[in-house]
């Protein structure tokens, strides 16, 4: 019972040296963010995904272009990635209509909506290269504050006569905890980055079909 109390998580957090206790805590503190991370990503895609689906269902549902462009324009606060694409692109295809060759115009169309592209993805890219940096360097500062512990443990054996399991058991099981910790942040990390980063990678290719799709329908308006 005095061995399983002594080797409690609890109390091996609590005895570890100050290092491994720094390094605890800044894994705690990184895990903390990085679920939070997870989390208004999980959220923000959601919503952009629905927001995409929508316009496209309006777009391609036969509503007039005039229409479609008078509701981004009047409620921008509430237009989706997609639908802010499309709005550049009608604004910079109204503004240069009839003042030069269709050419220009079309391209000029083009650029104002790739613009918005990049903005767009952007957005939707934040935060995804702090989830690639905590999976990739969490596991490694756990592995400082293994190295450490267990360092410090067999350090502690230079003044026994007798050294023993007993002895060093808890300076290396507050070293593992440490690469626990490591691990608990690095893993949910990892694992969210790979399926936001495909699920932005869908978006892209949505957003990149419908420039040139609206390009082609531009094109036919000119």
């Amino acid at each position: 019972m005095t061995a399983a109390a002594d080797l409690s998580i609890l109390k091996l957090v609590t005895q570890a040296t100050l290092v491994v206790q720094i390094v605890m805590a800044l894994l705690l503190a990184v895990s903390l963010a990085s679920w939070t991370a997870i989390f208004s990503k999980f959220f923000a895609l959601r919503r952009a995904r629905a927001e995409t689906e929508g316009f496209e269902r309006q777009f391609w549902g036969g509503t007039e272009l005039a229409q479609m462009y008078a509701q981004a324009t009047n409620n921008r606060r509430k237009t989706g990635a997609l639908e802010r694409i499309f709005e550049a692109g009608m604004t910079e295809f109204l503004k240069l209509r009839g003042k030069g060759d269709v050419q220009a115009t079309l391209d000029g169309a083009r650029r104002a909506m790739r613009a918005s592209y990049q903005r767009e993805m952007d957005v939707l890219e934040s935060r995804l290269s702090f989830l690639a940096s905590v999976g990739s360097v969490s596991p490694y500062v756990g592995l400082f504050g293994t190295v450490w512990g267990i360092m410090h443990a067999f350090t502690g054996l230079a003044s026994l006569e007798q050294a023993t399991l007993a002895s060093v058991a808890p300076g290396i099981a507050e070293a593992l905890i440490a690469t626990a910790i490591g691990l608990f942040a690095a893993i949910p990390a990892v694992v969210a980055y790979n399926r936001y980063a495909h699920e932005i990678d869908r978006l892209a290719n949505r957003f990149e079909s419908f420039i040139e799709e609206f390009s082609n329908i531009l094109q036919r308006q000119r």
